[in-house]
C-alpha cells in the first residue's frame, strides 16, 4: 500500500536538518557503559539523475524509478527508526536526458544547483560518495556542481556553491598536488536517542566516519578527461591508509561508501569491483555497495557476485561486515540497522546483531509508493526544458527498433549504431590516418537496455519520426567513439568474451534451461552487424570456446588479419575486462560523443529502413537439438517484433513467467 507522511514534507526535512546541525557534544549527555542504541544507515546509489519517475526516452511517466518515490521510503525509515543517517553512493549526476541537458545543452552556471542535488539537499542527505559515471562530464563540471575546489592541472581553481552536504572520495589523487581530489573522509557528529543499562531513555551523540571509494578503472574509462590530472589507488591500500587515521581522530563507527560490487578474482589495485577484499581489511562497521545495479541482500539472487564464499545474500554480509546495495534509479532504499553498545569510552557496533534490508518502492501488491510532489516542484523548470529539448526532430524510420530480443539475434536497435560508428571511423581514417587506410573497418555495439532494471528497461523506438530522445534511447551512455586495431585472433577473443552473455546449455537435459547469464551485463554483449563477417555462437560449449565458423567474405578468418574496430572509450580502455583491450590498441580516441555520431548519421540518412539499417545480422546460434526447452525472459506480448526481425525460432511460452516482475517466458529453438 502506498503511504505518505502525515506532516508536510518540508517540515520533516527541516527537522532532520536542524537535528543534524544541533548534534554537537555540548548538547549531548555522556553515555555510560552498557548504554545501547540503534542507528539506521540509509543508502541510495546509482540514481543516475533520476530525480522524478519519468522516462525521457519514451516521453512517459515511469513509476518504477525516481528519487521522488525513494523520498517516501526515506521518510518512512525516519518514522521507523529514531536515529538515521542518509548517504548516497555515487553515479548521481549522469544517466538520463535531464543529466545530459544540465551538463551539455544548457550548462549550469557557477552557483546553480543540479536538479538531483536540489532533491537530495531537500531530503537532508548527510553525505555522498562519487561513482565512476560522475566523472563522465569532466573534472571542471564535477567540481562545480559538488561545490568542491579540485586542484588539478587545467581546471579552474574557483569554488562554486554546491549542495552543502559532505562529499568523500579517498582513492583518487591530484597529480598536481599528490593529495586526495576530494576529502577522503569526514567524521560526522550526530545526536541520537539511546537507552542506558537500566532501560532509561536519554539523548547523546555518536561520531560516524564516512569514507568514499570509486573504481580505480576510471582512469581508463574517462581517460580523455582524467589523463595527466588524477591518479588512483587500490581500495585495500587506501583503506589501510585512512581507517586507522579515522579511528584516531575519534570515529566510533566507520561506514565505507564504495561504488563497486564484489569480485573474488585475484586482488589488484586496479580492479573494478574490489569490495570483496575491502570487507576483509577490518575496521568497517557498514559497507555500502553500488555500480552493479543490483539489490543486496537478496535471498533469491542468482548473480555470481552474491553467491561467492563468505557472502551472505540473505543477511547482507560480506566476510561478516553488514553490507547493502540499493539497486539503481531510486528503485530501492538500502537499510543497515547497526546495534550500538557503549563501553564507557565509545560506541561500538555489534556486527552480528546488525539487520540489513532492501526496501523497494514497489510494494507486494505490485503498486508503487506515492511520489512526493514536492520533489517534482523543485525541478519543474529543468524537467520541462529537458522534454522540449529531446523532442528535437532528427529523421525518420520505417521500422521499430527494440532490444526485447537482442539476446537471440534482433539487431534492429544495434545495426544503425554500428553503421554510424563505422561511417565516422572510415571518414576519419581517410582524412587523418592514411597509414590505416587499407585495413577493413568493423563496428561493435551492444543492447544497452536489456531488462536488467525491470520489464520497462528495453530500448523501444517506434517507427515514424525520430527525435533526440530516440537517439538517446538507442545510445544510452555519454561515451566517446574510439577506434582500436586488432587482429583476427583478438577479434575472436573479443567475441568470445561477449558470448559470456549465455549460460552453457546441455542438449541432453529435459528440464528448462535458462539461455541468458544475467550476471553478465547486456551492455557487454558486443555484437557485429557487418555483411562481410559471419560467425556462430555455440552455447553448448563453455565460455571461451563458443565462437565457431568465423568467416570474412565467406572464408575462414586468418588469425593475423588486422582490422580497425569502432567502439566506445569505455570498451577500448578496458571496460568490461575484454581480453587485449586496455587502451594500448586505441588508434583514435575521438572527442565526439558516440550519441552525437549517431545523431549526425541519422540526420544525413534522413530516413532509415529495416532492409538498410535494421536487419543485417552477423551471428547465429550453432544449430543443436535439445531434449528440453531453452528459455529466456522479456516483456510480454512482443512476439510480433521477433517475427519482424526474422526470428522464426522464438515462441512465447507464458505471458507471466511467475517471478512476479511482469516478464513473459519465451523459448528459443536452437535447432532452427
Amino acid at each position: 500500500m502506498s503511504y505518505r507522511h502525515p506532516r508536510p514534507f518540508c517540515l520533516i526535512v527541516s527537522v532532520a536538518i536542524a537535528t543534524a546541525a544541533a548534534s554537537t557534544p555540548a548538547l549531548a549527555a555522556k553515555p555510560r557503559a552498557g548504554a545501547s542504541a540503534e542507528l539506521a544507515i540509509l543508502e541510495t546509489t546509482d540514481l543516475h539523475s533520476a530525480v522524478v519517475g519519468y522516462d525521457y526516452f519514451k516521453l512517459a511517466e515511469d513509476p518504477s524509478l525516481g528519487l521522488d518515490r525513494t523520498a517516501s521510503l526515506i521518510l518512512q525509515a525516519r518514522r521507523d527508526f529514531p536515529n538515521t543517517l542518509l548517504l548516497d553512493n555515487g553515479d548521481t549526476i549522469q544517466g538520463n536526458a535531464l543529466g545530459d541537458y544540465q551538463a551539455t545543452v544548457a550548462p549550469l552556471k557557477c552557483g546553480q544547483l543540479l536538479g538531483i542535488y536540489k532533491a537530495m539537499q531537500k531530503l537532508g542527505y548527510d553525505g555522498i560518495g562519487i561513482g565512476n559515471h560522475d566523472f563522465n562530464f569532466g573534472l571542471a563540471y564535477l567540481g562545480q556542481v559538488t561545490g568542491q575546489r579540485l586542484d588539478v592541472e587545467g581546471v579552474s581553481a574557483k569554488t562554486c556553491a554546491g549542495p552543502g552536504f559532505p562529499v568523500v572520495l579517498a582513492n583518487v589523487y591530484s597529480v598536481k598536488t599528490k593529495k586526495p581530489l576530494f576529502a577522503p573522509y569526514r567524521i560526522l557528529t550526530r545526536r541520537i536517542k539511546a537507552v542506558d543499562a537500566n532501560g532509561k531513555a536519554f539523548e547523546t551523540s555518536v561520531k560516524v566516519g564516512i569514507i568514499g571509494f570509486t573504481p580505480p578503472a576510471i582512469l581508463n574509462w574517462d581517460r580523455r578527461w582524467l589523463e595527466g590530472k588524477i591518479t588512483t589507488e587500490g581500495l585495500v591500500e587506501t583503506a589501510k591508509r585512512y581507517l586507522p587515521e579515522m579511528r584516531a581522530k575519534g570515529a566510533e563507527l566507520v561506514v565505507a561508501i564504495s561504488h563497486g560490487g564484489l569480485d573474488a578474482g585475484p586482488y589488484s589495485p586496479t580492479m573494478e569491483n574490489g569490495n570483496y577484499y575491502l570487507a576483509q581489511v577490518g575496521g568497517i562497521d557498514a559497507l555500502l555497495l553500488g555500480h552493479s545495479h543490483q539489490p543486496f541482500p537478496n535471498p533469491t539472487s542468482t548473480v555470481a557476485q552474491f553467491n561467492l564464499p563468505h557472502v551472505d545474500k540473505v543477511k547482507g554480509r560480506v566476510f561478516g561486515v553488514p553490507t547493502v546495495m540499493a539497486n539503481l534509479w531510486g528503485k530501492n532504499l538500502g537499510v543497515v540497522r547497526l546495534q550500538l553498545r557503549h563501553d564507557g569510552k565509545r560506541w561500538h557496533a555489534e556486527q552480528d546483531a546488525a539487520i540489513v534490508e532492501n526496501r523497494s518502492t514497489q510494494q507486494p501488491d505490485k503498486r508503487y509508493v506515492a511520489a512526493d510532489p514536492d520533489v517534482m516542484a523543485l525541478v519543474k523548470n529543468e524537467h520541462e526544458a529537458t522534454i522540449r529539448y529531446v523532442k528535437t526532430p532528427i529523421g525518420s524510420a520505417d521500422f521499430r527498433m527494440s532490444t526485447y530480443f537482442a539476446d537471440v539475434g534482433d539487431v534492429s536497435a544495434i545495426q544503425v549504431v554500428n553503421q554510424a560508428q563505422a561511417d565516422y571511423a572510415r571518414r576519419y581514417v581517410a582524412a587523418n590516418l592514411p597509414q590505416y587506410a587499407q585495413l577493413p573497418v568493423l563496428s561493435v555495439s551492444a543492447p544497452f537496455k536489456s531488462g536488467s532494471a525491470g520489464v520497462l528497461d528495453y530500448t523501444d523506438v517506434a517507427a515514424g519520426d525520430l527525435a533526440l530522445n530516440n537517439a538517446a534511447d538507442l545510445y544510452l551512455y555519454p561515451n566517446a567513439l574510439a577506434l582500436v586495431k586488432v587482429d583476427g585472433a583478438g577479434l575472436k577473443a573479443w567475441l568470445e568474451k561477449a558470448a559470456s552473455r549465455f549460460n552453457t546449455i546441455d542438449p541432453a537435459r529435459t528440464e528448462p534451461q535458462e539461455l541468458v547469464n544475467t550476471g553478465f551485463a547486456g551492455y557487454n554483449f558486443d555484437t557485429l552487424t557487418s555483411p562481410e563477417l559471419r560467425y556462430e555462437i555455440d552455447v553448448t560449449q563453455p565460455p571461451g570456446k563458443r565462437i565457431a565458423d568465423l568467416r570474412l567474405h565467406g572464408k575462414p578468418l586468418p588469425a593475423g588479419q588486422e582490422f580497425l574496430v569502432a567502439t566506445n572509450n569505455y570498451r577500448a580502455s578496458g571496460g568490461g575486462n575484454f581480453p587485449g583491450l586496455d587502451g594500448s590498441r586505441t588508434v583514435l580516441a575521438s572527442p565526439d560523443a558516440s550519441r552525437d555520431v549517431l545523431i549526425a548519421y541519422v540526420k544525413e540518412a534522413r530516413r532509415l529502413t529495416r532492409v538498410a539499417n535494421g536487419a543485417q545480422r552477423s551471428w547465429r546460434f550453432t544449430k543443436v537439438e535439445t531434449k528440453g526447452p531453452v528459455v529466456f525472459h522479456s516483456a510480454p506480448g512482443k512476439l510480433e517484433l521477433a517475427r519482424a526481425a526474422g526470428l522464426e525460432n522464438v515462441s512465447q511460452l507464458a505471458a507471466d513467467d511467475g517471478q512476479g516482475k511482469g516478464f513473459a517466458l519465451y523459448q528459443v529453438d536452437l535447432a532452427k
